[in-house]
């Protein structure tokens, strides 16, 4: 698919596990031998939409081999996700760093960029 990084859902409960298709029964024993199942066919990457030239989480479901489901990732999928969540900042990167990063994309008052390409 995308060249992003993959993040692969994470499922925790049987009512999961029946809303994808899986029996009761087996739901529960799955659970049961395995608390935290990683859900190999499924996963969140960022990808590039050429249309609006903007990137955007989807949720990826592979179906076969050749074949994949895309659509846009729901915000509760995230919760689905092992200590990943998109709309926090990284706690290693200080604010002096992520308002210089953000400033290149930014205008001044005045409508120039802050920094002319050299």
């Amino acid at each position: 698919m995308g060249c992003g990084k993959k993040y692969f859902l994470h499922l925790l409960s049987p009512e999961e596990l029946k809303a994808r298709g899986m029996s009761h029964r087996k739901a529960q024993l799955v659970i049961e031998a395995y608390p935290v199942l990683v859900l190999s066919n499924e996963w969140l990457e960022e990808l590039f939409c050429p249309e609006c030239g903007s990137s955007h989480w989807c949720h990826i479901t592979q179906n076969d081999k050749h074949s994949h489901t895309v659509r846009w990732a729901p915000r509760e999928l995230w919760e689905q996700v092992a200590h990943v969540d998109p709309l926090v900042p990284n706690p290693s990167v200080s604010q002096f760093t992520r308002r210089s990063a953000r400033r290149a994309s930014v205008s001044r008052s005045d409508g120039q960029r802050w920094f002319d390409p050299g």
